[in-house]
């Protein structure tokens, strides 16, 4: 029978641990999950990009409910364990009693609240949960919201310039000489203030808190000094303390943390804790490494195997976006060491070493982090640095002297060196995931270790990495930059649009650091793309970060003429239709007349000052643009089916129809061609299209991810679906989650590699309550998007494109 496990604190720690003991013996307890929190294990690490806007609360979950009830985890959040009862080996939360055989504390620590007058007023806040995060943004959406923070330190800084980036006048108060004093040297705390100021956060040191002032809510601070400092919000960062409230009521072995031994256990030996809230060896911890190891430590003890907690170096870096920061070991003065400093005031660069009979003691790097990895492995392994002296403070590349493989120095790192610090993740983790599990992606090694999913500072260590591993077999396509204009990837540059609400081209250049003024052709289109679809009626497209077949709404030839398609739905015309395409074709002279694969009509040969005259005869005969030239909805294939077909097992043809006419004018991020069978001999080509279905007997069999291009490519088994209505919700839920993950220009088949089918599977099939928001978004977004852009231009919308060079000039003078 399974032995009973209560465990107080549903925090990082804790998770990890538990991740260990599922993996190692998974059904040995019956676990039972305290939370104050009214929420499970999320990413505390990450709240600062969340209360900057960076990310939202969904992306730092660790744990969700499915991964609780996969392991039989009975969480109790929103529930305060007020009792331990050690004789009795129960716990008691809201009146409830819950026995335990084994017992894990890992309540955490509590943020240090100066004992000053009006601490108690409302607007005092902590920066220690996500409450604390929704409490500040909602001050810092009120107009001219000030903030002050008290403490220079990391969480401080972080909280400064989150609430700065929202528009909130910052003042931050550190009673030290210089910021992040136990990190920093004076030297790079200088650096670190200048850059704060520069973005507009007063930084006041030495500086004495006096009292809060306000009468119903928080109104100032006063210092000691006489300074006053106005305040809507006050954070306070000045420290941590560890929780250990329900352990000294029980009478567990206090100090200044809970006293545990090497196996993480209590003076009780059925009571283990772990986490902020513990003190070893006369050491408490609040970072996140150390606190994994403890995990891990705890997860054995609980097992039965032999384990010991053995405190290790840890680094430090500051998560402010557009700061470079990284402080590791001892960097004090004293007579017995010497220290080797590199400035570059022009780069903003300043590297510290300590040395001590020629190993380091301590690294202080700002505006140049990339080797922090590197002096931590040196410093945590004693390494004797004599024959690189000269050239150490280069950095790794440099270190013997000349200029080296960046990846044979990533390669040469020993297999326990820390690649990830927010994680607790080394090389040999990495590496033997991506031998192991056939990883090919900076995404893959995210979802399997945890390295470089955090923070992010870690990200260009474990793509060398990657390559280092893979060899030939890499490819770097999925982490490089969108361009040379900026140095983020798709990926991150469409998810800090969408946690920054930017809803502008400009705005995406400005606050993502664009290197150029305007962008280029490679990412004002991806960047129009993505804005379309993110912010449906709410941006609005600019045609000219389009390329020309888009914003003219037809395809350039090789002479410069275009070349025009009606859209005809489902492959279906009419002898009205074909009448105006004929009386076109004659009218303008239109020297080629094409059937095109798609089951359309292509009128080839038409001059650019044509075009609004050509499309204004075809949308009178009630035809409208075919998107052939779109990155979007092109074709929807069909064959005649049930109708008229002896093997037809459905309406095929109606079916394409209905798909096309519900989802024209939505944009993609590549081309997008449908196709409906009506039965497996597939006369429409269905398995080789972005989306296809074929028709049976039961109903309809949604395929995806073909290709028939430069790729040839059959696709893949969705599900099946018994109902048109259900394969309609399913074709747009595909369709959406392919918008709202695709990268521009990218085909559903290398979408669905790079994601993988099960995860498309899991949204679109296995969660109906997640298709069903992918579908209500996809029609939502088609309020905006059905509009015929040949009608539009026929009533003057853009008439400069279509003038011909002498009108073109007519036009400038007449504006």
């Amino acid at each position: 029978m399974a032995e009973k496990l209560v465990i107080i604190g549903a925090g990082m720690a804790s998770g990890r641990m538990l991740e260990h003991l599922f993996e190692t013996d998974p059904g040995r307890y019956d676990v039972t999950l305290f939370g104050a929190e009214p929420r499970g294990n999320y990413n505390r690490i990450m709240l600062s990009p969340v209360l900057a806007g960076e990310k939202r609360y969904e992306d730092i979950i660790t744990h969700d409910a499915d991964w609780y009830a996969a392991n039989n985890v009975n969480c109790r959040f929103g529930q305060t364990v007020t009792k331990i009862d050690r004789e009795a080996k129960s716990v008691f939360a809201d009146g409830v009693e819950t026995p335990y055989d084994r017992l894990v504390i890992a309540t955490g620590s509590a943020p240090f609240i100066l004992p000053i007058p009006g601490k108690d007023l409302p607007g005092v806040r902590a920066f220690r949960d996500l409450d604390d995060v929704e409490a500040m943004v909602a001050v810092a959406e009120k107009p001219d919201a000030k903030a002050v923070v008290i403490g220079g330190g990391l969480l401080g800084l972080e909280a400064a310039a989150a609430l700065r980036g929202r528009g909130m006048e910052v003042v931050v108060l550190h009673l030290a000489g210089h910021l992040m004093e136990r990190q920093l040297d004076a030297a790079a705390g200088y650096l670190l203030r200048r850059e704060l100021e520069g973005r507009g956060i007063k930084v006041h040191c030495k500086a004495q808190t006096k009292a809060i002032l306000g009468t119903d809510r928080v109104e100032a601070v006063a210092l000691d000094d006489g300074t006053i400092y106005p305040a809507d919000l006050i954070v306070m960062a000045a420290g941590i303390r560890p929780e250990t409230r329900l352990a000294t009521d029980a009478g567990i072995e206090i100090n200044r943390g809970i006293v545990v031994s090497d196996a993480m256990v209590t003076s009780d030996p059925d009571i283990l804790a772990l986490g902020e809230c513990v003190e070893h060896n006369g050491a408490v911890y609040g970072l996140v490494a150390p606190l994994y190891d403890m995990a891990k430590v705890a997860a054995k003890t609980l097992t039965g195997m032999a384990a010991a907690f053995k405190p290790v170096q840890t680094a430090t870096q500051l998560k402010v976006t557009g700061v470079s920061l990284y402080s590791a070991g001892d960097f004090a003065e004293a007579d017995d060491r010497e220290e080797i400093v590199l400035r570059d005031a022009t780069a903003g660069i300043y590297k510290r070493v300590v040395l001590r009979d020629n190993r380091i003691l301590g690294a202080v790097l700002y505006g140049d982090t990339a080797d922090g990895s590197w002096f931590f492995d040196l410093l945590k392994r004693g390494t004797d640095i004599a024959q690189m002296r000269d050239t150490l403070i280069y950095g790794q590349s440099y270190s013997g002297g000349a200029s080296a493989d960046p990846l044979a120095a990533v390669a040469a790192l020993p297999a326990e060196a820390e690649i990830c610090g927010c994680n607790g993740v080394c090389k040999g983790t990495i590496a033997n995931a991506i031998n192991s599990k056939g990883l090919t992606s900076l995404d893959d090694v995210r979802a399997h270790t945890k390295a470089s999913a955090s923070c992010g500072s870690c990200t260009g260590l474990v793509e060398k990495l990657l390559m280092a591993t893979l060899g030939d077999k890499y490819n770097p396509a999925a982490i490089q930059p969108m361009c040379n204009c900026t140095e983020l990837g798709h990926d991150e540059v469409r998810r800090l649009i969408v946690a920054q609400e930017l809803k502008s081209i400009p705005a995406v250049m400005q606050e993502l650091g664009w290197k150029t003024s305007c962008g280029c052709a490679k990412c004002r289109p991806a960047l129009n793309y993505y804005l379309v679809a993110n912010w449906p009626g709410e941006y609005e497209d600019d045609g000219q970060s389009r390329f020309i077949n888009e914003r003219v709404h037809a395809n350039i030839q090789k002479d410069g003429t275009y070349s025009v398609v009606p859209r005809m739905f489902g492959g279906l015309t009419t002898a009205n239709e074909l009448r105006a395409i004929a009386d076109v074709a004659d009218k303008f002279d239109v020297p080629t007349i094409k059937v095109t694969g798609g089951q359309r009509i292509d009128l080839l040969g038409i001059k650019k000052e044509d075009l609004p005259a050509v499309w204004a005869d075809l949308n009178k005969a009630g035809m409208m643009s075919g998107a052939a030239y779109a990155k979007g909805l092109r074709t929807v294939k069909t064959c005649v089916g049930s109708d008229w077909c002896r093997f037809g097992t459905q309406d095929s043809t109606g079916l394409g129809v209905r798909i096309e006419k519900f989802m024209w004018g939505s944009w993609t991020p590549a081309k997008l061609k449908l196709a409906v069978s009506g039965c497996p001999r597939n006369c429409a080509e269905a398995t080789c299209k972005d989306i296809g279905v074929i028709c049976v007997d039961s109903g309809y069999e949604i395929h995806f991810g073909g290709a028939a291009g430069l790729d040839i490519k059959g696709t893949e088994v969705l599900c099946h679906a018994k109902t048109e209505d259900e394969a309609m919700e399913i074709i747009a839920a595909l369709t959406q989650l392919y918008r709202e993950q695709g990268r521009y220009l990218e085909r559903i088949y290398k979408w669905a590699k790079r994601v993988g089918s099960d995860s498309i599977k899991a949204n679109v099939v296995e969660d109906l309550g997640k298709r069903r928001q992918l579908f209500e978004r996809f029609v939502y977004s088609q309020k905006f998007a059905q509009v015929d852009p040949w009608e539009e231009r026929v009533n003057g919308r853009d008439a400069h494109e279509f003038a011909a060079m002498a009108d073109f000039q007519m036009l400038q003078a007449a504006e």
